[in-house]
């Protein structure tokens, strides 16, 4: 059963992708949560030190769900196994690897606020270093990977940020057309 804590965490996620930055005040959330400011204070510096809670919430969950995801496919070196295996965890549901919704939240707000750029660089740079790692084997040298890495997740943000964002069952297609691509290393 989920804490009061993580609750407000995840209705802040929530508020956030509906309604961005602006959504993400404590009255709003204690409404939905049917929860009062006080339980907020008990678990909670403020909404300064909600906002850094909730930020580190989005890089944990985030990064969490990439890792869970390569390590599923795990028992594979194979790069093309790899990546198709992230291609189905692109899912409508928002339960997978594409959440456009949350990721146009916090790229706006990151064009105003230092602390969540800081985050949004980490969390750029933690999952290209993930992807990098993913199709190392594939190639020949780290910058090489780097480059390969790049596209797929370009293509994500770029979905991402287009106005509407790219449906997941769509770029679940575009994926599709690039696996091909991919050197085969299962031999």
């Amino acid at each position: 059963m989920s804490t009061a804590r993580d609750r407000w965490l995840d209705e802040g996620l929530k508020v956030l992708a509906e309604e961005g930055a602006a959504g993400v005040r404590i009255d709003r959330i204690a409404a939905r949560l049917k929860l009062s400011k006080g339980s907020f204070h008990h678990h909670f510096d403020g909404a300064e030190g909600y906002k850094q809670e909730l930020l580190a919430h989005v890089e944990r969950l985030s990064l969490e769900t990439l890792d869970r995801a390569i390590a599923e496919a795990a028992g594979s070196t194979d790069a093309r196994a790899v990546l198709a295996h992230l291609t189905r965890l692109v899912r409508p549901d928002g339960t997978g690897l594409y959440r456009p919704e949350l990721e146009i939240a916090l790229r706006a707000w990151a064009t105003w606020d230092a602390d969540v750029r800081a985050v949004q660089t980490r969390l750029d740079e933690a999952r290209l270093a993930a992807l990098q790692q993913v199709w190392r084997p594939a190639v020949d040298s780290d910058e090489a990977a780097r480059t390969a890495a790049l596209l797929p997740y370009l293509l994500a943000v770029g979905a991402t940020v287009v106005f509407p964002p790219i449906d997941a069952d769509r770029l679940r297609g575009l994926y599709e057309l690039l696996l091909p691509l991919v050197p085969d290393t299962s031999a």
